[in-house]
């Protein structure tokens, strides 16, 4: 065991938590601003990836991919808030819970229609593609990729939410929505808006991380546990906390990997519940939000 193979280990953390960032953080800015409990999460994570793959096969080229499918599925989104969602709003939160959770299996389905059952490769760019030296260690430059877009579009989120009116409308509202209504805010266009950006985020979130896993219709199953168990750590609707948390949650399971991989998959279990002893609202999360 050397010290350049433990620094190996955490970049390839690094790269998973990444991609767990992207995921938490849609789903905690549709839940901060919205309260749903969005299940059909990882459903449009899924969508994503295979959105991706049609648009680099037609267009062939990987970076259009990225654009196209946050977009399309970003719109999906917003007509599934706006046709599906929006009337059940006050009605408690399990209603739209059980709506998503619906809606995921009907994502699911549709998918299996069109693609079929079988997974299916999507190729890394040819200009990502090999290794790049870090000092200590050759490292995956398709890696290295995703944790920069990540990190970039992290910094982008953060500067329109703090830094722009509309971002002072979110937090706004997100805090005491019925205050911002009577200030003449139109709430509604504000909650299509954001559920629209966290399902494109997840839908980029699965583009980035088709050609490290491949794309199948379940793949959005397993990532959803992922998804709901930063966000808890983190704190619910804490963007930072998605952050913070998917990272933390990347790293420990990459070195579990290394030390006992048996233990791997159970380590982010583990986080969650000595997070929750300890602080129950989560890391960065506030007392009450549920309520």
């Amino acid at each position: 065991m050397t010290l350049n193979l433990l620094a190996l280990q955490l970049f390839t953390g690094l790269a998973l938590g990444a991609v767990y960032v992207l995921l938490a953080v849609g789903l905690s800015l549709i839940f901060g601003m919205l309260t749903v409990v969005n299940f059909a999460h990882g459903a449009f994570f899924m969508l994503g990836a295979y959105i991706g793959l049609l648009a680099a096969e037609k267009t062939g080229s990987f970076w259009m991919a990225l654009l196209i499918a946050p977009v399309v599925v970003g719109a999906i989104g917003m007509l599934a808030e706006r046709w599906l969602i929006r009337p059940l709003y006050g009605r408690g939160i399990d209603y739209p819970l059980l709506l998503t959770f619906g809606l995921a299996y009907m994502l699911v389905e549709g998918v299996r229609i069109v693609w079929g059952k079988a997974g299916l490769p999507f190729d890394t760019p040819e200009v990502l593609q090999g290794a790049t030296n870090l000092g200590f260690a050759d490292f995956p430059t398709y890696r290295l990729f995703v944790i920069g877009v990540v990190g970039a579009l992290l910094v982008a989120l953060w500067l329109v939410i703090e830094r722009t009116p509309f971002g002072l409308v979110v937090r706004a509202g997100a805090r005491d929505a019925v205050i911002v209504r009577v200030l003449g805010v139109d709430v509604s266009r504000v909650w299509l808006i954001v559920f629209g950006v966290g399902t494109g985020i997840a839908a980029l979130a699965g583009v980035l991380a088709a050609p490290m896993q491949g794309v199948s219709p379940e793949m959005g199953t397993s990532v959803l546990t992922v998804a709901f168990v930063v966000t808890v750590v983190g704190g619910m609707g804490s963007l930072m906390g998605a952050v913070v948390a998917g990272l933390l949650i990347g790293a420990v399971e990459s070195m579990a990997v290394l030390f006992f991989p048996e233990a791997a998959k159970v380590s982010m279990f583990v986080i969650m519940a000595a997070v929750l002893l300890v602080r129950p609202q989560g890391l960065f999360g506030r007392a009450g939000l549920m309520s």
